[in-house]
């Protein structure tokens, strides 16, 4: 199983930036994807997620800014960032909570990160 992100970059503060990230391999059901992120010096933290019915939970910071949604029959997430400001300078991380075939539970897999900076 892999999850591919992509979409991260330099943006200015106010500006709009839309995170993807692909799950692919031997993915029988996707329970919960999500996206955290890590700024230098500081803990990784959740910033949104959606379950596979849709509802979804965001970080305080992000509420009203951000949008996470998915398509569920090409197993890929997304995160619409709008009125970013410096704060959000950080490595986002994907993640989706899965059952691979042949496996009775689920587990996590992360993506590799993608680096979106704010700065004028």
């Amino acid at each position: 199983v892999q999850l591919q992100a992509s979409g991260g970059g330099l943006v200015q503060p106010g500006g709009s930036l839309r995170l993807s990230c692909a799950a692919s391999g031997s993915i029988l059901s996707i329970s919960t994807m999500g996206w955290y992120r890590q700024a230098p010096g500081k803990q990784r933290e959740l910033v949104a997620r959606i379950t596979s019915g849709g509802s979804t939970n965001y970080a305080d910071s992000v509420k009203g800014r951000f949008t996470i949604s998915r398509e569920n029959a090409r197993n890929t997430v997304y995160l619409q960032m709008s009125s970013v400001n410096p704060e959000d300078t950080a490595v986002y991380y994907c993640y989706a909570n899965l059952r691979q075939y042949g496996r009775a539970s689920y587990f996590d897999f992360w993506g590799q990160g993608t680096q979106v900076t704010v700065s004028s």
